[in-house]
């Protein structure tokens, strides 16, 4: 079952598949989040336009082998619209992540949009451990790990590990440390685990080095 009511996703004002992933956020779910750039404008550059794309950022991931990425695919060929839909909900999780987190970053919070999008993330995480179960790994190991029930027909299934490792972050002490870049038309968001806690970009070859670039320029003024 689908979350109920989730935040009202905002429609990208572009689409370029034609960009590269880039896992710069520290933890999955941060990295869907930044799949998009967010704007002043609004959501730009979408880089996970459509299922088949969205799969494509699931193997860059690790969420998903290539094996079963082909088999994704041939299932939304037969099943358009349950495609269509998945890929609809992952771009409700990716922007209450969005909201959440942008939320939690800021110094003088709003209780009300933390608590709006911390409602909207437990929807989609008490969809998401129905399907969780402790197993015995398929190497041995020492004991029982985390894993998922075996459910071979769903077009869903790597959506359920992001939620959870939200959850898990968001819970933790980490929380305190999630970030915004500040970056012109970026809003991407990571985990700052720099020694010193000062890290200010998402990535400093991108926005930091934007920033230098800007600077030079105005002193050149």
């Amino acid at each position: 079952m689908a979350p109920r009511a989730p935040l009202a996703s905002p429609r990208p004002r572009s689409v370029d598949d034609s960009l590269p992933f880039r896992f710069v956020g520290g933890d999955v779910s941060l990295d869907l989040v930044n799949t998009v750039d967010w704007t002043a404008r609004g959501a730009e550059r979408d880089r996970v336009g459509s299922y088949g794309r969205l799969v494509e950022w699931a193997v860059a991931a690790q969420l998903v082998d290539e094996q079963e990425a082909t088999r994704l695919r041939r299932r939304a060929t037969t099943r358009s619209a349950e495609a269509a839909e998945v890929h609809a909900r992952a771009t409700a999780l990716r922007w209450t992540l969005k909201r959440l987190i942008d939320a939690l970053a800021e110094e003088s919070r709003d209780e009300t949009d933390v608590r709006e999008a911390l409602e909207n993330l437990n929807e989609f995480l008490a969809e998401s451990l129905a399907h969780a179960r402790l197993d015995f790994p398929a190497d041995g190991g020492t004991g029982p790990k985390w894993g998922w029930t075996r459910e071979p027909n769903r077009l869903d299934a790597f959506l359920w590990p992001i939620v959870r490792a939200a959850a898990e972050l968001i819970a933790s002490p980490e929380v305190a440390r999630l970030r915004v870049c500040p970056g012109p038309d970026c809003g991407w968001v990571y985990v700052d685990r720099s020694r010193n806690g000062l890290r200010r970009w998402c990535e400093m070859s991108t926005c930091g080095t934007d920033e230098k670039s800007r600077r030079r320029r105005d002193r050149a003024k």
